[in-house]
Parts: structure tokens; C-alpha cells; sequence
């Protein structure tokens, strides 16, 4: 495995003083000689300058410079500003700044073969330029292909809504889910020289085809959950009121009394619709 080292660079603007001092010395040479012939020492001079002036480029911030020289690495330049190398080294630009990818919707399955969609963010940035490069043919690529088969894998591990309270689940986890992405995306991207500085679910639904079905569902749930806390609150509102009648010795009530007084409370407090009341003016017997 190619891994990244520094490579040879030097301060731009020191070589371009000199670079400007050996040109200057070439031009007061050129106008004291007298005869027409160029001195030997003349054309030496001009063969440095035009040498040194390939070795020149700019390394803006947040950027490498990745050199081979005659198909072998010899290093990557970081360093920003003028630099100046070897004129034989071939330079090519490598982004060190950190990116977005989103991916596209996809359908995949889930743990219980439930159809979804379901898309990812993944923000990451290229750590090591020599891996970048040589490593895989196109890192930017990629990370595109990794991304989306690590969000696919992730999809069938899980399931949208677990029935367990304790499983793991797509919707009710985030940020579990988050971690898990972002460990999975990282190993693929490993041996591309990438780091994953985020991954996250940007989108999460029911496949269209099941979507009716699985909000039916939903919403049998929620009333189902909805009733429990109403019958739960209920049954406690109707203990209280004939404890407080018998602790308050408002009324005797026998047996069959107090099933009747149980089943109309339950009826008015447990109805979803607004009871008509029945006021008796008769005696007890």
C-alpha cells in the first residue's frame, strides 16, 4: 500500500530571487560583450534560468500537491504558498478541503423485507493524498458507490419500526443508526485515504406501495396507545370516586349499585363522543 510522505519543496520566492539575479547577471553579461559571439558561460546561465523556471507552483490552502517522477511517488507538498521542486517532478492537484455527499433515494428492503426509501449525508475529506490517488481509480467515485452500498447494508441490518422495545430501529434511533453509518461508510473508504467526518439519514419512508398500509398501522397504534392511557385513567378517576363516597359515607351502595355506578362512569369517561345525561327524580328502590 502507498501511503503519503512529505515531499521536496523549497520557498518559491527564494528561488525566484535567485531566479531574477541569475537573469539580471545574464543581461549585464550580454551587454558588456564585445564581440558577437555568446560567451559559453552566457549560454550555461541561460540553461540554468529556463531549468529552474519549470520547477515553479502555487499550493493554495487546504490543498496538496501530489508528485511522481517517472511513474514512481517521491512525495506530496502541503505546504501553501510559492513553492518551488525538482522541474521533473509531475504535480497534480489534490482537494484537502472537506466535502458533502448526498446520496440518491434508493429502495432496499429492511431487516423484516419491509420496502423503504431511504437516502444519506456523508461529509468527508481526503487525509491521505497518496492513497487518494494511487489506492483506487477514481476516489470521488469511489466514495459515491461506498456510500450507497453502506447505507443499502445498513438498511437490511435494521428494521423501520422494531417491535421490540429494545432493538434498534431506522426511525427511532438516529443517532445510533448515525454512528453505525458513519463506522460502516469509514471501512469501505479506509484504503481510499478518505475520512468520514459525519453520515446521517437524510430521508426515511415506507416504499409508496406499502406507505398507505403501514400509516394504517401507525394510526391503530397510536389509538390503541391513546385508549390504554384513557381506560388507565379511567379505571383510576372511578376507584376514587367510590372510595371518596364510602370514606365520606355520602351514600351506601350495595353490590349491583356499584357495578351499575362503575359501568356509566367508564361509559362517559371513556366514550370518544360527548354523553347525554339521564337525570332519575325517583327513590333509590
Amino acid at each position: 500500500m502507498i501511503t503519503e510522505k512529505r515531499g521536496f519543496s523549497v520557498n518559491g520566492y527564494a528561488v525566484f530571487a535567485v531566479l531574477m539575479a541569475i537573469i539580471i547577471w545574464i543581461v549585464f553579461s550580454i551587454s558588456d560583450a564585445s564581440s558577437h559571439v555568446v560567451p559559453v558561460s552566457i549560454i550555461a546561465k541561460v540553461v540554468i534560468a529556463v531549468a529552474i523556471a519549470p520547477g515553479f507552483f502555487m499550493v493554495q490552502p487546504n490543498q496538496g500537491k501530489v508528485m511522481t517522477l517517472f511513474g514512481s511517488y517521491v512525495g506530496t507538498v502541503r505546504e501553501t504558498g510559492l513553492r518551488w521542486t525538482i522541474p521533473l517532478f509531475i504535480r497534480k492537484n489534490i482537494s484537502l478541503r472537506i466535502r458533502n455527499f448526498e446520496s440518491a433515494k434508493i429502495k432496499v428492503n429492511d431487516k423484516n423485507g419491509n420496502p423503504i426509501e431511504i437516502a444519506s449525508i456523508v461529509v468527508w475529506a481526503v487525509t491521505d493524498t497518496a492513497e487518494a490517488v494511487f489506492e483506487v481509480d477514481d476516489y470521488e467515485s469511489y466514495v459515491s458507490i461506498q456510500s450507497e452500498a453502506a447505507i443499502r447494508n445498513l438498511a437490511n441490518i435494521y428494521s423501520y419500526d422494531p417491535s421490540d422495545e429494545n432493538e434498534i430501529g431506522l426511525r427511532s434511533d438516529p443517532v445510533e443508526i448515525a454512528e453505525r453509518l458513519k463506522s460502516e461508510v469509514q471501512d469501505r473508504l479506509e484504503r481510499a485515504g478518505v475520512t468520514v467526518q459525519e453520515a446521517r439519514i437524510s430521508h426515511l419512508a415506507y416504499a409508496q406501495e406499502i406507505a398507505s398500509a403501514m400509516l394504517q398501522r401507525q394510526q391503530a397504534e397510536a389509538i390503541i396507545a391513546a385508549r390504554a392511557k384513557i381506560v388507565e385513567g379511567a379505571v383510576g378517576m372511578v376507584d376514587m370516586a367510590i372510595s371518596k363516597l364510602a370514606e365520606k359515607d355520602v351514600i351506601q351502595l350495595d353490590e349491583e349499585r356499584k357495578a351499575t355506578m362503575v359501568s356509566n362512569l367508564l361509559v362517559v369517561l371513556c366514550g370518544d363522543k360527548a354523553t347525554q345525561p339521564v337525570v332519575n327524580t325517583g327513590t333509590l328502590y
